[in-house]
């Protein structure tokens, strides 16, 4: 089925659009987040392949070591926004307090360099208060990051005459989720959010939903398995309060708020988990109300996949990838960031994955520092690169990691790993 819009276009016409006119804008930040070697690169590749249609590697062939890098990572259009605005205003505004509301983007560089300007955050990651939004001024600045922020939180910004909308860097992505979301309420639909729930995102795109509709959120296909259980009655209805305890917005009654549902997601989930839970949700309410394929919407709203741009070119980056024979992959990225750890997630499945934050993780030929997102904590192994060669390792990095470091993960291995070239020598075929 092909929805159309007030203005006569498709919803996919309308969202190709969109990412078109987003993506075409160019960002000032820091030179030292650059690289000169990966925007050749990226660049190349852009021109090459202007539809987005290939997913293959670029090989950096250093004789006895080849690096394959993902056609896609790195900061994309949110980040790239955030990060200057942020830059900007620390410029712009010498002297006055300057506070994130949180991190400005999962990156632990991006944010030591945020503070070493002399910003404060005001909450962790988790939203709890590190400064008391009571010591606020209406001189202060208060930068919204990328991941947007609670309806609550924006009030009481706005309550204190703190003007929220010049340093909004909400990604126009998240809005989009939104925006969504706000559709299918004024239908009558309830949202189920796939999200993780301490993510500052879901908890800002639970916030928006819930202020229009009834709104609970689903963590994994695990939680989506549960909540299609009650719909079809197999669980009883009761049993929903204490199973998605604190994820429910007030006052949802489970007896009739399920009945008409759409699924929206945090932008950096993982596409296929998302896709599956919404089709296991669409099963469930077709079941419960004996619907056949052509009329499911009567009771499930079509929403689509709400993932942002990059996070799909990331992960289908990722898959083509994983198409050359390797022996492992780095991933690198912040320890807290979602969308890096769905990237870790694919690359492990199928070769020994390594999730760094910076190249001073790699110790040397043989150990290395990384982290494992599925216990939290940073792991150390030994060894980790074979002995034998050629060596061929995969290369990506979430969305909200400067391609500088990429370079210097790249710069790292191959000042460890013997070959026929040296970093310069390659580098000079892309240059």
């Amino acid at each position: 089925m092909v929805i159309k819009l007030h203005n006569g276009i498709s919803k996919a016409q309308e969202d190709r659009n969109f990412v078109q006119k987003i993506i075409m804008k160019q960002f000032t930040i820091p030179f030292t987040y650059r690289s000169n070697l990966i925007s050749a690169i990226k660049e190349k590749r852009k021109q090459a392949d202007k539809m987005k249609k290939d997913f293959t590697p670029t090989l950096l062939d250093f004789g006895g070591l080849k690096i394959f890098l993902a056609r896609h990572f790195g900061f994309c259009y949110g980040v790239e926004n955030a990060i200057e605005i942020a830059f900007r205003t620390i410029d712009e505004n010498p002297g006055k307090r300057i506070y994130l509301l949180s991190e400005m983007i999962h990156n632990p560089r991006v944010n030591a360099d945020l503070l070493a300007r002399g910003v404060q955050f005001l909450q962790d990651t988790s939203g709890k208060e590190l400064i008391s939004f009571s010591s606020l001024t209406a001189y202060d600045i208060v930068i919204i990051p990328a991941f947007g922020t609670t309806l609550a939180i924006e009030e009481q910004l706005k309550a204190t005459g703190i003007a929220i909308e010049k340093y909004n860097t909400t990604c126009p992505f998240v809005e989009k989720v939104w925006n969504r979301s706000e559709q299918i309420s004024r239908e009558n639909y309830s949202v189920v959010v796939h999200g993780k729930p301490t993510h500052e995102e879901t908890r800002a795109t639970f916030s928006h939903a819930a202020a229009n509709s009834p709104t609970v959120i689903v963590y994994n296909m695990q939680e989506a398995q549960l909540l299609a259980s009650i719909i079809t009655g197999k669980t009883s209805s009761k049993d929903f309060y204490t199973l998605f305890e604190g994820r429910f917005s007030t006052g949802f009654d489970v007896t009739t708020d399920l009945q008409r549902i759409g699924v929206v997601n945090q932008t950096t989930m993982l596409a296929s988990e998302t896709q599956a839970i919404a089709d296991l949700l669409k099963e469930a309410v077709m079941e419960k109300y004996g619907l056949e394929e052509g009329n499911a919407e009567s009771h499930f709203a079509d929403t689509r996949d709400t993932l942002c741009y990059a996070t799909n070119d990331n992960q289908s980056a990722v898959f083509g990838l994983l198409k050359q024979e390797a022996e492992l992959a780095i991933v690198v990225g912040g320890y807290n960031s979602s969308n890096t750890s769905h990237l870790v997630e694919l690359c492990e499945q199928q070769l020994p994955t390594y999730h760094i934050d910076h190249a001073d993780r790699i110790l040397s030929a043989s150990d290395i520092e990384h982290f494992d997102f599925h216990h939290q904590i940073e792991k150390h192994s030994s060894p980790y690169l074979p002995d034998s060669l050629p060596l061929r390792i995969l290369i990506t990095s979430g969305a909200s990691c400067p391609d500088a470091m990429v370079e210097q993960v790249i710069r790292k291995i191959v000042s460890l790993v013997p070959g026929k070239q040296t970093y310069e020598e390659v580098a000079a075929g892309f240059l």
